[in-house]
């Protein structure tokens, strides 16, 4: 790890994807950098994740080793010739003994997935212990709008140093700077909620047979779909079954618990197969409300010398496969921009002063991050009606759903992360020097 820096701190509020990876690089780059976790530990909610390429190609940039930590646990389709298959898109609805094919959608780069407490425990091993601090829950912010550090406020009355703040879907730094009554503040309930279970495969295997069960599957349906793919090295499956619901999310929890009788009423007419998966999950469930950030965006990632990055800023719907991997972009951004101020405030050839050199370069991270990730969020929602047969013009066509698929994909997938740091870092100097 390269020797620690003083020449400005930075404070992340938040142990999510996004506040890891960042503490991560910028640890990695030796900027000063304490992170701040409202709970006892890091915890991850959640079953299953998965990454694409470009997030890939980010955690590279973050730290090799956060690619390396995510390939130690990584999980790929069982079937050698399926490596590359991102899904395999079949009929969940079918009255047949089995689910019919449809198609499938595949890209150059293996297509795997891992379970996310797995992967957690592999980055805590990267963060250094000396820059954790744990239940810290943050009330308020301070600048005094000059060169003076800002000052974090905790509920346990400590206080902390900062140029940043991050934190998850329920952000309080969001509500500081938006307001916390502001709509832009709330996540909404995008009508639809999530059933999650991780099965023993060899179980999996029984009730789907082993091509189903090994491989990564989309069983599509109306007014759902449920997708699968294996993790812990192909000893689980983890399956996620959503449902469209017309009505609100009236409770203040985002997880609530219920029964495996709840899952099979509401799959009570789709096919064989995705019945079977529903037997098998736990007695007692909990059902996951699919909240984002997409009917009041938030109008700026950054205001002075404090931004939201990951979920605080653009909370998705899953139905890409791509939010945690899109943090991972914010947290590589942000790192070399952070990178590249450290150094030119280091060599003393900024034309401004250290606190403009920050508002900088958080006006750029802002500039660069916030259009992608805003198409993200809507592109979720749009894939998930067609997913589930309720997109008005592709309706239950494969050739059309599938066109759509891919399209939207290739955006998230097909970017080059070089290039967008190099542009990001062109536009701070064209700033700052």
């Amino acid at each position: 790890m390269a020797k620690q820096n003083s020449q400005f701190s930075v404070a992340i509020v938040g142990g999510g994807v996004a506040g890891m990876t960042l503490t991560i690089a910028l640890a990695k780059r030796g900027i000063n950098v304490q992170i701040y976790e409202r709970a006892p530990q890091f915890t991850e909610i959640g079953a299953g994740i998965a990454f694409s390429p470009n997030a890939k190609q980010a955690m590279k940039k973050c730290d090799p080793a956060v690619h390396e930590a995510y390939l130690r646990v990584a999980t790929s389709s069982g079937s050698p010739e399926k490596i590359n298959t991102w899904y395999d898109f079949v009929d969940g609805y079918t009255d047949k003994d089995t689910d019919q094919w449809l198609f499938d959608v595949t890209r150059d780069a293996p297509a795997d997935g891992c379970h996310r407490a797995h992967f957690l425990e592999e980055m805590i091993k990267l963060v250094p212990e000396s820059i954790a601090h744990f239940n810290k829950h943050l009330e308020n912010i301070t600048d005094d709008g000059g060169s003076s550090p800002l000052t974090l406020k905790f509920s346990d009355g400590t206080t902390a140093e900062a140029d940043l703040g991050n934190d998850g879907i329920k952000s309080s730094v969001r509500g500081l700077l938006f307001g916390k009554d502001a709509r832009e503040a709330k996540p909404t309930y995008t009508h639809r909620y999530a059933y999650r279970g991780l099965l023993k495969m060899e179980n999996a295997i029984k009730a789907l047979g082993n091509d189903l069960a090994t491989n990564r599957t989309m069983h599509m349906g109306q007014d759902g779909h449920v997708l699968t793919f294996p993790v812990a090295h192909g000893k689980i499956l983890n399956v996620v079954a959503f449902k469209y619901d017309p009505g609100d999310w009236t409770d203040t929890r985002l997880v609530v618990p219920t029964t495996r009788e709840e899952a099979r009423r509401d799959y009570k007419d789709w096919g064989i197969k995705v019945r079977a998966l529903v037997d098998l999950l736990e007695d007692k469930l909990d059902k996951w409300a699919i909240f984002d950030l997409g009917d009041h965006p938030v109008p700026t990632y950054a205001k002075g010398r404090v931004a939201i990055i990951g979920d605080a800023a653009h909370a998705t719907g899953p139905h890409h496969g791509a939010g945690a991997g899109i943090c991972i972009e914010d947290s590589a951004i942000l790192a070399e921009l952070l990178a590249v101020a450290w150094s030119r405030l280091e060599e003393q050839s900024t034309r401004v002063s250290k606190t403009e050199v920050l508002e900088n370069v958080l006006k750029v991270y802002n500039e660069e991050r916030r259009e992608r990730t805003q198409w993200l969020v809507q592109s979720s929602r749009a894939s998930v009606e067609l997913y589930e047969w309720r997109d008005r013009l592709c309706k239950r066509d494969p050739a059309k759903i599938k066109e759509q698929i891919l399209w939207r994909n290739h955006k998230i997938w097909r970017i080059d992360i070089d290039d967008m740091v190099a542009e990001a870092n062109r536009k701070l100097e064209e700033l700052i020097i």
